[in-house]
């Protein structure tokens, strides 16, 4: 797995991947200007967003769970001293579905977090993760 980021002004960088694929990030952009990607910081929550969704539509499909959506919203908190590490981030997930088992989608999210998610358990190592969710008729 490789990745390269090219600097393209200020502090706004775009970030490639071997297959070609691209993403912009910034960090603090100047007085006035208009932010034209998300942070580095921002860019790992993002991983673990999608890292940890893909496990529990995964798990819940190979469970036969008839999964029609899930959506995970992760929020942070970061330390008040350079380096701003991340110290706590919690990951709740909203779950669709019509007849969904509430103990199949507690496991899905529990397997995700204890033994799949690479994103949020490496990131276990430095702050607090926790997990929550929630599942939605329909």
């Amino acid at each position: 797995m490789k990745v390269t980021s090219s600097w393209l002004e200020g502090m706004c960088f775009v970030a490639t991947n071997e297959q070609g694929h691209s993403v912009v990030m910034e960090g603090a952009a100047s007085e006035g200007a208009v932010k034209r990607g998300p942070s580095p910081m921002e860019m790992l929550l993002f991983g673990v967003a999608g890292c940890s969704s893909i496990d529990v539509v995964m798990i819940a499909q190979k469970q036969r769970q008839p999964i029609k959506d899930c959506r995970a919203t992760v929020t942070a908190k970061r330390a008040d001293e350079t380096p701003r590490v991340f110290t706590e981030i919690h990951i709740h997930f909203q779950v669709v579905g019509n007849g969904l088992q509430e103990n199949a989608i507690a496991k899905a999210v529990q397997m995700s977090a204890e033994k799949y998610c690479s994103a949020s358990i490496m990131l276990g190592k430095a702050a607090k993760v926790t997990h929550s969710f929630e599942i939605v008729e329909g």
